[in-house]
């Protein structure tokens, strides 16, 4: 996704003040926001000392809250960064896609979340790990999961570090030569990030949310009303993108994109996008926005008014399209074409300072709304179901919520790290493996919610199988610029020409694997889980017996006695 680069000379970017000062004056109002959503909405007695209370913002968010909270937890920076940078670089197939996956998913949405919501509202689950435990009865299914999770946001987060990066890049705070120069001003958002997390919970991103969504909107409609205008209509911004897009690159000896996918990329744009969108609502972060709900009808309203994101991707995208017309030229610190810089220097390089400035926050802000959702989901996957469930089951619910808070510091220091000490494209294949393996939980998870007919042992051997046919396949995929493997997301199926998405065919095999085994160990009459869960959870509402109820029948809570 991130073309051919070519060896220019390093830019001398001067520090752009006006645009610098308006994002420091806004990354200084979402992180007092930040600090003062622990006041906001906090729970009696134990204020946020449980998971229930920091980890899932009291499960009480409406309507509106979910609906800033969902947008700034599923768009992140690196989508606003990454999808035009696509489209700069490569065309419609690795970019578009984004858009109608994103329509695909919120069906999905309204069919399944509901159900989760509702089982996970009776038993006080709160991680997908704690659902397939409480379900299976089998805690080497639910470490599966629960470290799936884990290990497939890492990079997820590491990557909101990119976005960020590419503002201070040019912004005119880095230096080739200077490494403190360029990387002080990242960890100093990130300190003040897992700060204000540490302190207010899932609060914090909810309503930073609020503010980052709007400037957002703002930042897009206004781009994409006055730069096609400045720049000659459509037709010359399509006209030059397919220009460029068809010129041959004397890397790969063939042309530099696809302006329209053909009949060759059908496969491998459908398959990107069927495969994202039964993806996306299996990382810990998205199911965590939702089990953030106070009802499941705030859910399925949700879904109803979440495609309006989809209609600003698609103009967000197009802005790829608009910086080929643009002349824009994305120069990175050591002198090479870097894609992910396109929109942020698109902006500066054609608005005024101060307008600029309020885009880039957007873009900046965007990261650390994500990426505090995301070290909360990750924290307490790690809380509940590796802590929890094999160091100390008789945890309450302090300690939970102060093992949780240590390890959302750990795995956002983790990824800023990661993302100083390594290169950026180690980033880029880490969350392309990350897509792959998170979707090798979906059997487990969603099967679930409608029956018991696969069989704990067998939904494991499926899981395994994906991830190492998933992990081989992408390993294979060889970039043809750098000759570097982790190279793509797609790959031909052998002895065809035909290029389908990794994770989806992973995903078939992990299905077929799980569901000939399942009628194997059931005809050996191999021992299942038991199942803590009953029919009429799965439709429960806010008005519906809770927690405190429901453990007179079920006093195991959470993923229970589950069993290797």
């Amino acid at each position: 996704m991130s073309g051919v680069t070519v060896p220019l000379a390093a830019p001398d970017r001067p520090v752009n003040g006006v645009a610098l000062t308006v994002v420091i004056i806004l990354f200084v109002v979402v992180a007092v926001v930040g600090f003062l959503a622990a006041r906001w909405r906090s729970g009696e007695g134990d204020g946020l000392h449980s998971l229930d209370e920091w980890g899932l913002g009291g499960r009480s968010f409406g309507t509106w809250v979910t609906w800033f909270l969902l947008g700034g937890d599923l768009y992140t920076a690196y989508t606003f960064v990454a999808v035009p940078a696509a489209m700069w670089a490569t065309g419609a197939v690795s970019g578009f896609f984004a858009v109608p996956y994103t329509i695909v998913l919120y069906p999905i949405v309204f069919l399944l979340m509901s159900r989760l919501w509702s089982v996970s509202h009776r038993h006080g689950f709160v991680t997908p790990a704690d659902f397939v435990g409480g379900r299976y009865g089998s805690r080497a299914l639910t470490v599966a999961v629960a470290v799936t999770g884990i290990v497939a946001t890492m990079p997820y987060i590491a990557l909101q570090l990119v976005g960020i990066k590419a503002v201070l890049t040019v912004l005119g705070l880095g230096s080739a030569e200077n490494v403190l120069l360029t990387d002080l001003p990242l960890i100093i958002a990130f300190v003040v990030l897992a700060a204000y997390t540490y302190t207010s919970g899932l609060r914090a991103p909810a309503l930073i949310a609020v503010v980052k969504d709007l400037l957002i909107y703002l930042a897009v409609i206004v781009a994409v009303i006055y730069l096609p205008i400045k720049f000659g209509g459509w037709d010359h911004i399509f006209d030059a993108a397919q220009t460029k897009l068809d010129t041959v690159s004397p890397a790969t000896g063939k042309p530099a994109g696809v302006f329209i996918p053909g009949a060759s990329s059908y496969s491998a744009y459908w398959t990107l996008a069927l495969g994202s969108a039964l993806a996306l609502f299996m990382y810990p972060h998205s199911i965590t926005g939702v089990l953030a709900t106070k009802s499941r009808n705030t859910i399925r309203k949700n879904a109803a008014v979440l495609p309006l994101y989809s209609l600003m991707l698609g103009f967000l995208a197009l802005l790829g399209y608009v910086a080929i017309a643009a002349g824009t030229n994305p120069i990175d610190l050591n002198g090479a074409v870097n894609p992910q810089l396109v929109v942020p220097q698109l902006f500066l390089d054609h608005f005024p300072g101060w307008f600029a400035g309020i885009a880039l926050a957007a873009i900046a802000i965007g990261a650390l709304v994500p990426a505090a959702i995301m070290s909360i989901a990750a924290a307490n996957l790690f809380t509940r179901n590796i802590y929890r469930d094999l160091i100390r089951p008789d945890a309450d619910p302090r300690q939970e919520a102060k093992v949780s808070k240590i390890a959302s510091l750990v795995v956002k220091f983790g990824a800023l790290i990661f993302v100083i000490a390594m290169d950026q494209s180690a980033a880029i294949n880490m969350q392309l493996l990350g897509g792959i393996w998170i979707l090798q939980t979906f059997p487990a998870i969603v099967a679930g919610l409608y029956t018991r007919w696969f069989h704990r042992w067998a939904l494991f051997a499926g899981w395994a199988a994906g991830i190492l046919y998933g992990t081989v396949a992408a390993y294979n995929v060889v970039n043809p610029a750098t000759k570097a493997h982790f190279g793509g997301a797609v790959a031909v199926i052998p002895g065809t020409d035909v290029q389908v998405y990794i994770a989806l065919v992973a995903f078939a095999i992990n299905l077929v694997v799980a569901a000939v085994l399942s009628l194997a160990f059931r005809a050996m009459k191999l021992p299942d889980g038991k199942d803590l869960t009953r029919s009429a959870d799965y439709g429960a509402d806010e008005n519906d017996p809770k927690v405190a109820q429901i453990e007179r029948e079920y006093p195991l809570g959470g993923s229970g006695t589950a069993t290797f």
